[in-house]
């Protein structure tokens, strides 16, 4: 498989795919909502469809408003999330660490990404793109399945506190956010 050509990553060192890094991939499934269930066999049976890549620390991993198809899983390192608000500095909302994952929203929607990932530290990232999920999917379909489930589960609990930190925050400036109460949009 060729390294992806995405702008984000060609800038990062390509370091094939991820069957070298299955052992250690599974040692970090503990730490990881999206991973946790699946058994070092099966981190065997994805890991051909995962590209594996290196960051410097400092060096941009995702931006902001690109298009993005991928996700990624942080194998070794840190990488520091932030995002932009209006005319204002970026702020740091998040520092991922070992086992955890970034860009599921991409992933799944292909919608540009919500906000600059950096490498804190020398950082090595598990990729999966869409296309190769779909790939698990149809040649792994309990597996894919497996997988989805997983993202479903933790994009419903990230959109749950996501939602109860808009309503303390709406609470504590006194707004009133019965307005913001759109009937379609799933939040119940």
């Amino acid at each position: 498989m060729q390294p992806l050509a995405d702008r984000s990553l060609t800038q990062l060192e390509y370091l094939g795919d991820a069957t070298p890094f299955a052992t250690q991939v599974h040692a970090l499934l503990p730490y990881s909502p999206l991973f946790e269930d699946l058994s070092l066999a099966e981190v065997c049976l994805i890991s051909p469809f995962m590209q594996v890549y290196r960051a410097q620390t400092g060096q941009e991993v995702l931006r902001e408003g690109d298009a993005g198809d991928f996700m990624l899983f942080v194998i070794e390192g840190r990488i520091e999330v932030f995002k932009q608000a209006g005319g204002n500095p970026p702020r740091l909302i998040a520092v991922v660490a070992n086992g955890k994952t970034l860009g599921e929203m991409s992933l799944i929607d292909g919608h540009p990404r919500s906000a600059t990932c950096i490498a804190d530290a020398g950082t090595v990232v598990g990729v999966l793109t869409r296309e190769n999920l779909a790939r698990i999917i149809l040649e792994q379909p309990i597996l894919g399945a497996k997988i989805l489930m997983a993202l479903v589960v933790m994009l419903s609990q990230r959109l749950r506190t996501t939602s109860a930190q808009l309503l303390a925050s709406l609470d504590e400036m006194g707004s009133q956010y019965d307005g913001l109460v759109d009937q379609g949009s799933g939040f119940v």
